[in-house]
């Protein structure tokens, strides 16, 4: 622990600011409404949280931002100021963390990462071996800070180097993989130095991008659902002649792919491959998809002899559904993508990676051989617009009276408002949900021809414009 670390830090109350307390983790910006401070209050209330759980042991692991290993210092001391003991597993990407917990039967893990967020952002994921944590457990983390209400003792901190067991573990499943030519693009994230051990023990050939860590993201944002994060990506896999391209987000939880032509294959239709995959093993099996991920993979799903259910966005939100429906596989559009069919049921980006790469050497074409029999539908990606964080979840209650009011009078349009508004009509559908990891409204709209994705397009922005906002569709996606 550094020095720095050390000074500051006596148990007291502590009021986090109201923002970064999320649905699914905590998260903010350094130097407007996160610190070191908060770093330490997470862990006096996260240690207290555990210990009232009969909780021992704590993983604490980090990402590549310039900000992780002082926040990672800090949170250790707060976690062992409670009793509980740490073991930090030092820098790597988020499921590294999750499997560590997972492995050494770790009672909680906290990782510090700010995800696909600019690099001033950070955060902490937090779990338990049971599941995650999220909604109203971390609401209970912030009542515990403000109270001072902490538990005290002195917990010891070990140092564990659990990287190649965790390859070992992405590889031990994997059986005949085909030479293949694979580029992997891992944006400066967390998952730079995993990526090139695993690829050290693949056959064929590896072009790596961007593997060396580093938090400022110098060369393109950290984000495989941003269509112009994957250019670097498709230019390779196109002029490498590629057989199948990777990509992942800052701490690689997140996959994203484009097949051997460079075209991107959205993460609901990786979903669609893995699912035939998973159903011919677990027949009739339930398997979970947000709600932007595409009528298609729900249709698909049906077709195969799976059950699907459309289900809230947010990783700690689908693994507790996964968990409660005991789905082998669920997923978002977003590229969180869960396997409990080999797996742990929690998000791997770099293990999709590994069981996509199956997937194209089991098939009797190339990558895009996989999804070549689905309908031809048109959609854009995911549409982001910044609004003020604290009227988000406001503006997108007021989209959804007024589709709600209109689908009254119109028994055409139907409404799904379990995360924001999904909105159902002849054309398509389209979607409007405030993020919970970002000051955005995020949409999204499918279309079963152009003309009905401009139609649908042209919905979203005259309500998108009823709350003061513009959205630009400059994207149609495919």
């Amino acid at each position: 622990m550094t020095a720095a670390a050390q000074k500051i830090f006596i148990p007291q109350a502590y009021a986090f600011s109201k923002t970064i307390l999320r649905e699914y983790d905590i998260r903010g910006q350094i130097g407007k409404n996160l610190s070191a401070d908060d770093a330490f209050a997470v862990g006096c209330a996260f240690g207290t949280y555990v210990r009232r759980k009969n909780g021992k042991r704590v993983c604490v692991g980090f990402d590549g931002r310039e900000s992780s290993p002082i926040f990672a210092d800090a949170m250790i001391a707060g976690l062992t100021s409670t009793g509980l003991d740490v073991d930090a597993i030092g820098l790597g990407p988020t499921p590294m963390l999750n499997f560590a917990v997972k492995d050494t039967h770790a009672d909680a893990g906290v990782m510090i990462t700010g995800s696909h967020n600019p690099s001033d952002y950070n955060g902490f994921k937090m779990t338990l071996l049971t599941g995650p944590v999220y909604g109203e457990m971390i609401q209970e983390l912030g009542r515990i800070a403000a109270a001072g209400d902490f538990e005290t003792g002195s917990g010891k901190v070990s140092t564990i180097d659990i990287q190649d067991k965790y390859v070992a573990r992405l590889l031990r499943d994997v059986q005949g993989l085909k030479d293949m030519k694979v580029a992997w693009d891992c944006g400066n994230g967390a998952g730079g130095e995993i990526v090139r051990r695993l690829v050290s023990k693949l056959a064929g050939e590896h072009i790596l991008l961007f593997d060396e860590i580093d938090g400022n993201f110098p060369n393109h944002h950290p984000d495989p659902t941003v269509d112009e994060n994957l250019v670097d990506l498709i230019k390779v896999v196109r002029e490498q002649k590629c057989d199948i391209g990777i990509a992942f987000d800052g701490d690689a939880d997140r996959v994203g792919a484009v097949d051997e032509h460079g075209n991107i294959m959205r993460c609901d239709t990786l979903m669609v491959v893995y699912a035939k995959d998973v159903l011919s093993r677990n027949p009739g099996a339930t398997i979970i998809g947000d709600v932007k991920c595409s009528q298609v993979m729900y249709d698909e799903i049906k077709r195969l002899g799976g059950k699907p259910i459309m289900w809230k966005t947010g990783h700690s939100l689908i693994k507790a559904k996964m968990a409660e429906e005991k789905s082998p596989l669920s997923g978002e559009l977003s590229g969180h993508i869960f396997f409990g069919d080999g797996w742990y049921g929690f998000d791997d980006g770099i293990y999709c990676a590994v069981r996509l790469l199956q997937e194209v050497s089991k098939a009797s074409g190339p990558a895009s051989s996989l999804i070549a029999h689905l309908p031809q539908i048109y959609n854009t990606p995911e549409i982001r617009f910044e609004v003020d964080e604290e009227h988000k979840f406001d503006l997108v209650a007021k989209i959804v009276a007024s589709v709600k009011a209109q689908a009254k009078a119109d028994p055409s349009l139907s409404v799904n408002d379990i995360d924001g508004a999904r909105i159902t009509t002849p054309d398509g559908w389209w979607l409007v949900r405030a993020s919970n990891t970002q000051n955005v409204i995020v949409t999204r709209a499918e279309g079963n021809s152009p003309a009905a994705l401009e139609k649908l397009k042209s919905m979203v922005q005259k309500e998108v414009k009823g709350i003061g906002y513009d959205v630009n569709f400059s994207s149609t996606g495919h």
